[in-house]
Order: structure tokens, then sequence, then C-alpha cells
């Protein structure tokens, strides 16, 4: 038997015990035997008592056998436990250590699939990266051409064609741009790698000013609440700012019959929010707008469905939660990003 099989984990703990259980018996046959004459009524009374001892023994020996199965199996519960505690986005290798020898070649071939797995979606996200980079030059190409068709005296048909040309590259310049974000928050690309401390109330306010004039455009009105005291987190501002950019695009779009823009920072627990007094999310939609694509029937005609996709991938990428809360029970719609906590930035991982 192999030296780490569980065959022979169970023999080496059962022997001893084996072997006591033996000597006991042989020593007690000895002693009736050998040493003392019973009467007939003592014989009858010691048959008994070996009777009783006998089935004494087997019960123990079977009490340190199925212990003993017990203990050996507790490294195979570790590992289911361990598979069943893992996220989708988890996909490191299990760990071997103290499993029997007849248990690891099927976590080595597990590991194996983990392994062409990440692979795979490795090779996906590059994909999509790859081809949302290459699109870019000539997208913009046609957007330039548009634009100068634009600019020249054109009949009322063809400057109607020009300007839905000119719409549709926009929407697809804009498509491409969230695909190279949502790869680039993709964990297999390892953001955590360039995440620095940042205080959140000094980034909102310059990462929201950004979107004052478009707001303005709308005529809404971008307002920032935020503590005194400085909000730390770990982060990379590069993906956190297209996550509130998101957000607020979200809300100049379809927060329709909307006022006002809040956003706000929380300390306890370290959080952002950005809310709008307009019209809402429908309950059937809050529990699908965090997905790839998905668009409510009442969005109209904008917008590519990858939005919140993309800000469910950077909030993961930074450990975070979200939150959606809605109509009726808020006047609108706030969507809250909610932190771990401070962390040296290249350790932070998600754990679920």
């Amino acid at each position: 038997m192999p030296q780490e099989s569980l065959a022979r984990r169970l023999v080496r703990r059962l022997l001893p015990a084996l072997f006591i259980l033996i000597a006991m018996d042989l020593l007690a046959t000895w002693f009736m035997t050998g040493l003392i004459h019973p009467q007939p009524w003592l014989l009858r009374d010691l048959f008994w008592f070996m009777m009783l001892a006998q089935a004494f023994l087997v019960v123990l020996f079977v009490w340190v056998l199925v212990s003993g199965i017990r203990l050996e199996l507790v490294s195979i519960n570790r590992l289911a436990n361990q598979i069943r505690q893992r996220s989708i986005d988890e996909l490191q290798p299990l760990d071997l250590t103290g499993l029997p020898s007849e248990v690891a070649p099927l976590v080595l071939h597990f590991n194996d699939l983990l392994g062409r797995v990440e692979d795979a979606m490795f090779a996906q996200r590059r994909f999509i990266g790859h081809a949302a980079h290459q699109l870019r030059t000539p997208l913009t190409g046609l957007k330039l051409e548009s634009e100068l068709m634009l600019g020249r005296p054109l009949s009322d048909d063809v400057r109607v064609r020009a300007e839905r040309i000119k719409s549709v590259t926009d929407h697809m310049i804009r498509m491409g741009q969230q695909l190279l974000v949502l790869a680039r928050a993709d964990h297999t690309a390892r953001p955590q790698d360039s995440f620095v401390q940042l205080d959140l109330c000094e980034w909102m306010r310059c990462t929201g000013a950004e979107w004052l004039a478009r707001a303005q455009d709308k005529g809404l009105e971008l307002q920032l609440s935020a503590p005194e005291d400085a909000v730390w987190v770990d982060g990379d501002p590069v993906l956190l700012g297209e996550l509130l950019g998101n957000l607020i695009d979200n809300a100049l779009r379809y927060g329709h019959e909307a006022s006002r823009i809040q956003l706000r920072v929380m300390a306890n627990p370290p959080s952002f929010s950005v809310a709008d007094d307009g019209c809402g999310i429908s309950e059937d939609d809050v529990e699908h707008v965090f997905e790839a694509f998905y668009r409510a029937a009442d969005a109209g005609s904008g917008g590519s469905g990858l939005g919140l996709a993309i800000v469910r991938e950077i909030a993961r990428a930074h450990g975070a939660w979200w939150k959606v809360i809605s109509r009726p029970r808020f006047p609108g719609t706030q969507i809250t990003i909610i932190f771990p906590g401070l962390r040296r930035g290249i350790g932070l991982t998600r754990t679920e």
C-alpha cells in the first residue's frame, strides 16, 4: 500500500487496538484454563462473564473502527467544504496537503480542469479586449467622416442618414470602451495589483465634478454629501471612476422626471451611493439590472446594457458589495457600493 493511502492509515491506526484486544482475550483464556480449577457453578458464571467480555470487546473494536474512519475522512470533508464555499470567480487550485493518495489523483484532475477553465476565461476576456481595441480606430474614422459630412450642405434625407450613422458610431465606440473596462476589471487580469489608498471624499469631489456640465445640460442638479474626515479605501482610481461614471450616466439616461442626482459618501462602512428622484426601477427589473446586456422594457433605445454589469465587475474586483433601492421604498433609485474597509490593496480578494 502507498505510504499516504487511506487503507494504510486505517491499518496503522487500528492494528494497535486489535493487538490489545487479542492480548486481553488470550490472557483471560490462559488465566481461566491454566491457573484455576473452578467448580461447575463457578465455571457457568465465568462462561457468561467471558461472553459479556467478548461482546464488550466487539463493541469497543467497532467504536475504534468507526472513529478511526471518521478521523481519517476529516481531510476529505475539509476538501468538500473548501469546494462548497468557493465562489464562481475563484479558480485557484485546491490544496493537496493531508489528502489520502486515493483522493489525490481526483483533486489533481480537478485542479487541471480549473486551470483550463481559467485559461478559457482569460482567452475570452483577452479576445474581447483585443477586438474592442481594434474596432476603436475604424469606428473613430467613421465618426470623423460622418462629422465632416454633417459640416457640409446636405439634403434633408442625406443629413438624417449621416446623423443616424454618427449616432450608431458613437454607440459602438461607447460599447467598445465598456468592453475594454469589463476586460480590465476581470479577476484574471488582477486589477488588485494597481490598487492604491485613496480618500473616497476627495475622489468623489474630483470625479463627480467632471459630470457637472452634462448634468446641467440635462437640467439636473448634481449634489454631493460627504463627511469632513477622510474615508480611506484601497482601489484603482481609473476603474472606480468608470464605476461612478456608469452610475451617474445611468441616472442621467434612465432617471426620467428626475430633478437632481445625489452623490453621497459614508464612513461606516466605507461606501458611496448615487441616487436620483426619478421614476425608479420596476420590481421585476431590480434583480436583473446588473446582468450583462439586460435592458428593461422601458429603457428606450439608448445604451448597451453593459453599464451596471461593469459596475458589478469593478465592485467585485474591489471586494465590494452593491445594493439597489427603488420605489416604493425610495423616492427614485439609489445604488450603493459598500467597501470591505482599509486593507492592503495587493492582497485584497473577494471571498464570496
